[in-house]
């Protein structure tokens, strides 16, 4: 069985850099019989990008992958809130009171775009307001 290629690949580097600072000679062929050769991690490239992702709330317990995914610090989201309103507005006020206090948890940003949306953002995005986009009211 073999170990992690990572934790592999720094055992060579600390055997390679402790030889060349705690040895007074080497040679350049001792350093130059292997090579490593490090792969990228693709998955991890992904997790650091920036995801703009819709979200339809409907209930106040639909609201946990929403805050989850603004937690993390990767996602715009952009939640419909038409379902809840449509049917609860005791609801619907809770849910904006919970998405406004984990904006100001993670300093982000929070508006809404007309009676149906609202936009949440990471702390380093700003969301520019015109007359189209309205402070988000409790």
């Amino acid at each position: 069985m073999q170990g992690h290629p990572m934790k592999e690949a720094m055992s060579k580097l600390k055997d390679y850099t402790s030889k060349l600072f705690n040895s007074d000679s080497y040679s350049d062929e001792e350093f130059n019989e292997e090579y490593l050769e490090i792969d990228t991690d693709k998955a991890a490239a992904e997790r650091n990008k920036i995801i703009v992702k819709p979200y339809t709330i409907s209930d106040f317990e639909e609201i946990k992958p929403t805050l989850d995914a603004l937690r993390e610090g990767y996602t715009i989201a952009l939640v419909n809130i038409k379902p809840l309103k449509d049917k609860d507005i005791v609801e619907l006020k809770r849910t904006i009171n919970k998405l406004k206090k984990t904006c100001d948890a993670i300093e982000g940003d929070i508006a809404g775009f007309g009676d149906d949306w609202i936009v949440v953002t990471p702390n380093f995005a700003k969301v520019h307001r015109s007359h189209h986009v309205e402070e988000v009211q409790e």
